[in-house]
């Protein structure tokens, strides 16, 4: 069984502005996915179809064996983790009792809910993400990459089936941002059957343990495979619309801009100076 399944998924907003266009997608148990491409590509649109916050317009999507559409939603919900830079966190709360809220999907603390095992649970999981000496320190006290390395934890508190991870590293600085795909390579070594889902624009970003990479542009699948087929200047070019070199390095990448294309815009930048 497919953990995600799209058979040509589209959606569109009410003005039938094409956001997703007959998507057909599968990830398997133990896969480690990458969904690549920029800015307005329908990247976050596609992340919250699999998290099951919305419908497809047309199409079928079926996660972790329930079809959209014929599932209660909620509970589809409660065995997928979701890892969002955005999602709030008291501020007054300590890093253990953050995880803890994970339990039930809430903000607010039910601190007569905790089991022993659950509070042991928690710290085993913040020792996974390399947090576990901040267990007691209040979330104001934190920076924001162990803030995100908190939020990993608290998605994997209730064991979920499916992780989904919205750009984990956006606004991290390089020390941060390291320790963040530390913990992502960490958690695929412990937890190898578990799926997962990033969402990223950035090459540098992804961690050395994903596995295969989903191309999309316009909303539209351009490429999908294993990551050394798909992290190739030729189609990362096409994706993002100008020429770009990729480089990898004991399983990190990287890109730039491809010397041709630097080349082009300084004589563009000569040709429009006065003289």
């Amino acid at each position: 069984m497919h953990a995600v399944s799209l058979e040509r998924a589209s959606i569109w907003t009410p003005e039938r502005k094409l956001i997703l266009d007959a998507v057909s997608w599968q990830v398997r148990s133990g896969e480690h996915w990458v969904v690549v491409g920029p800015n307005g590509a329908g990247k976050t649109t596609m992340l919250s179809l699999i998290g099951a916050d919305r419908h497809p317009s047309q199409g079928t999507v079926t996660i972790l064996g329930e079809t959209l559409g014929k599932v209660d939603m909620r509970a589809l919900r409660s065995r997928i983790g979701r890892v969002d830079p955005s999602m709030r966190m008291l501020e007054w709360l300590t890093a253990r009792e953050v995880v803890l809220t994970g339990l039930r999907n809430i903000v607010w603390p039910r601190w007569d809910d905790w089991t022993d095992a659950d509070i042991d649970h928690a710290n085993d999981l913040l020792t996974l993400v390399g947090c576990r000496d901040f267990a007691d320190r209040e979330v104001n006290t934190l920076s924001h990459g162990e803030r995100q390395r908190i939020r990993i934890a608290r998605a994997l508190v209730a064991r979920p089936d499916l992780m989904l991870l919205d750009e984990p590293a956006t606004g991290l600085d390089f020390p941060a941002r390291e320790a963040l795909l530390s913990s992502l390579d960490t958690l695929a070594s412990t937890r190898p059957e578990l799926p997962t889902i990033m969402v990223s624009h950035h090459l540098e970003d992804l961690p050395s343990s994903v596995s295969h990479v989903l191309l999309l542009r316009e909303g539209r699948v351009l490429a999908s495979g294993l990551v050394r087929d798909m992290l190739r200047g030729e189609l990362i070019s096409e994706c993002f619309g100008f020429a770009i070199d990729v480089h990898e390095l004991n399983g990190r990448w990287a890109a730039r801009a491809a010397a041709s294309w630097t080349i082009a815009l300084e004589s563009n930048d000569r040709a429009e100076q006065p003289q």
